[in-house]
């Protein structure tokens, strides 16, 4: 407990332009190698680069949606250094004059609201890749190939402050932006398939301490497991490494998903070891207000919009509004169910969707987008909860019986078919009251002796009688009524 984590993280977001941030090169996943590298990936003699726009516009839906700084003029620059998948031996980036400064992101760890500030968003592109499986030189031996269908596509490499301080809290940041990139519909978010990669900033301090430790970077964790895995196990070994009289070396480290390790990779350089310049290729990158306007108009509502009209328009706690937004697909599908409800019944709507809905997607490992069960169908069966058509315990078979196909979804066809229509006549309630008050006149003297439990006890012999059929509220409040009046 005397130790303090810090963490900052580095997230490439692959920008969803259907060509390459310098060319006109597909960046579709899957192809051949080397079928989608042109002269321009390849830095073939004679070749100019030109910007993509759709990628610039991709950086200016980010800039607003974190509510940071767009720059009106920002740099292309030079990033030097020599890897056998880097063809130009330099990549496109952007050093002291990014594109987006500032902004931050607001999320919530468990139901503790957190927010992180944002250093910067800059453009840059992508490497190539080295592939070493499979790959067999002239003489037979093992061989590494070089695949340049990645190399420039187009990436936003969004950078936080040192701001964090335990890995549930990065990975819930990685995860609503993760959430935000989708939602803007800038990145696919895939993160099999490397659209969305995080580098995490580690260092360790004594509680108290106010200046930083010294850092270790670990390159390109892929699944917000590993993430919170590798940050766990790279502070534990910072700590034991001071603790035994070792110092942390500033270097960069790759994570092992099988030996739940992280490892060295290289000593970590600093930026004046990348001999950073303007690329004399590019013009500055000029982005006019009228421009920023037009972008701004188009874009969707933000989920901090979206969360704060669910607050105060339908009356939904903080962490509920949250959790509802993690996701543009889970808002919308909420919001179809809530508007298809009474207006007071916004609450019971988020439960079914966060509940109900959402354990069944996670056991069949499907999104809400492809849901067994619509958000009509869904909003049908609630509607039968609120005019007391059935209880919520009945509920839950009808929409075990909806998600299962039965009857076409239709959740009347199925409560008609199973007869699990609920009991509210107060005649038919009455006379089954009446007679458990009679069955069991021991329990009711531990009632009115001030036995609580007994009450419970009495509306369980209600309900069995009932076969679990009668209104659980007319249950009580005829006891009630029976009891103490």
């Amino acid at each position: 407990m005397e130790w303090e984590i810090v963490i900052g993280l580095e997230t490439h977001a692959q920008l969803s332009t259907a060509s390459k941030i310098f060319s006109d090169s597909s960046t579709a996943y899957g192809a051949e190698p080397n079928t989608q590298a042109s002269a321009a990936d390849m830095a073939l003699p004679g070749v100019l680069p030109v910007m993509n726009r759709a990628a610039v516009e991709c950086a200016i839906q980010f800039g607003l949606a974190v509510d940071g700084h767009v720059a009106p003029a920002s740099t292309l620059a030079r990033k030097n250094y020599f890897y056998p998948d880097l063809p130009k031996n330099y990549q496109i980036s952007q050093f002291d004059e990014p594109v987006v400064e500032g902004g931050s992101l607001t999320f919530f760890v468990g139901e503790t609201e957190s927010t992180v500030a944002l250093t910067r968003a800059h453009l840059e592109e992508d490497a190539g890749k080295s592939i070493h499986e499979n790959i067999t030189g002239p003489n037979g031996n093992p061989a590494t190939g070089i695949d340049l269908n990645r190399a420039g596509t187009p990436l936003l490499e969004i950078v936080t402050e040192p701001d964090m301080r335990s890995a549930a809290e990065a990975v819930a940041y990685a995860r609503a932006l993760h959430a935000l990139v989708v939602w803007l519909g800038i990145c696919d978010g895939n993160m099999q398939e490397g659209s969305f990669r995080c580098d995490a900033n580690v260092s360790v301090r004594r509680k108290g301490d106010t200046s930083l430790g010294t850092r270790t970077e670990i390159k390109n964790v892929n699944s917000f497991r590993f993430l919170e895995r590798a940050i766990l196990y790279e502070a534990h070994r910072q700590i034991e490494l001071i603790e035994d009289g070792g110092t942390v070396e500033q270097e960069t480290r790759l994570y092992d998903a099988d030996a739940d390790e992280t490892r060295s990779m290289r000593t970590k350089q600093d930026a004046h070891d990348y001999r950073y310049f303007p690329d004399p290729d590019l013009p500055v990158l000029t982005i006019a207000p009228e421009w920023i306007e037009q972008v701004r108009a188009s874009m969707p509502e933000l989920p901090a919009a979206r969360r704060q009209r669910f607050e105060t328009a339908l009356g939904l706690t903080a962490y509920d509004a949250s959790q509802l937004t993690m996701q543009r697909a889970t808002a919308e599908y909420f919001e179809a169910v809530a508007q298809a409800l009474p207006a007071d019944q916004a609450k019971l709507a988020a439960n079914w969707v966060l509940g109900e809905l959402a354990a069944a997607l996670n056991r069949a490992e499907l999104d809400i987008g492809h849901s067994p069960v619509s958000a009509p169908q869904l909003a049908a069966l609630i509607n039968r909860i609120v005019d007391g058509t059935v209880s919520n315990k009945m509920a839950r078979e009808v929409f075990g019986a909806m998600w299962e196909g039965e009857h076409g979804a239709d959740a009347d066809a199925i409560i008609e078919a199973r007869g699990l229509k609920q009991i509210s006549d107060s005649g038919a309630i009455e006379a089954m009251v009446d007679q458990v008050l009679a069955e069991h006149t021991a329990i009711v003297e531990q009632y009115r002796a001030g036995k609580d439990k007994a009450f419970n006890s009495l509306v369980g012999q209600v309900m069995r009688a009932a076969r679990g059929k009668a209104n659980p509220q007319q249950v009580t409040d005829m006891l009630r009524q029976k009891l103490d009046g």
